[in-house]
């Protein structure tokens, strides 16, 4: 019997945001923000534009992988995500999905391995450019609700307080060891680590 090679294919991991400085530092850039944080834990640049994406390669111990910030704006990020996979060849369930999401408690971290959009545009596009398939994993982090009645529209693009910003900081920071114990020693394990996490509150 032939030895199947392991891991022949890069991980591919995308984090959702919008482009331009307008929208740096805002709840819905996010996913942008993980990828940078991985990218600087594991020195792998993300500074070529390929595929309508800031787009970087390197490793994580061993393991290749592809690290990429569409540039297309949110609700279109299916038009360079899709264009990746199919040229790299990955399989889905190698390419993990960093959003922001409106229904997860501020900076709470949750790891899927498949699912629907969540009325997420970003993640409504991806998956209507895998022709309908929703298997594979995602990522997401809380941004909390919107306060009173401001529109969730307004509240996705608004930035952080001081207090926010250091809850996050921390909670990227678990994104990262995360997204390395997934590429490293598979999923169930980086569910349990991130499923069961504590909050900053919890650990103080």
């Amino acid at each position: 019997m032939e030895v199947k090679k392991q891991q022949q294919h890069p991980w591919l991991v995308i984090g959702l945001g919008n482009p331009g400085k307008r929208y740096q530092g805002t709840r819905h850039n996010v996913g942008f923000e993980l990828v940078d944080a991985i990218a600087e834990a594991h020195g792998i640049p993300v500074k070529s534009v390929n595929f309508k994406a800031l787009f970087g390669k390197g490793f994580i111990g061993n393991v290749p992988v592809i690290l990429a910030k569409p540039q297309t704006f949110m609700n279109i990020s299916g038009e360079s995500v899709a264009p990746i996979v199919s040229y790299y060849k990955i399989p889905l369930k190698q390419v993990l999905v960093i959003y922001d999401d409106l229904d997860l408690p501020f900076a709470k971290l949750r790891l899927l391995p498949k699912g629907g959009h969540g009325g997420h545009n970003g993640m409504r596009s991806i998956i209507d450019r895998f022709k309908g398939s929703r298997d594979f994993p995602r990522l997401r982090i809380g941004i909390g609700r919107p306060p009173g009645k401001m529109d969730p529209a307004s509240f996705v693009l608004a930035s952080f307080s001081r207090q926010e910003r250091e809850e996050l900081d921390f909670a990227l920071q678990r994104g990262v060891e995360a997204v390395r114990i997934l590429v490293l020693d598979g999923f169930e394990r980086s569910a349990t680590f991130v499923n069961s996490a504590k909050s900053m509150e919890q650990l103080s």
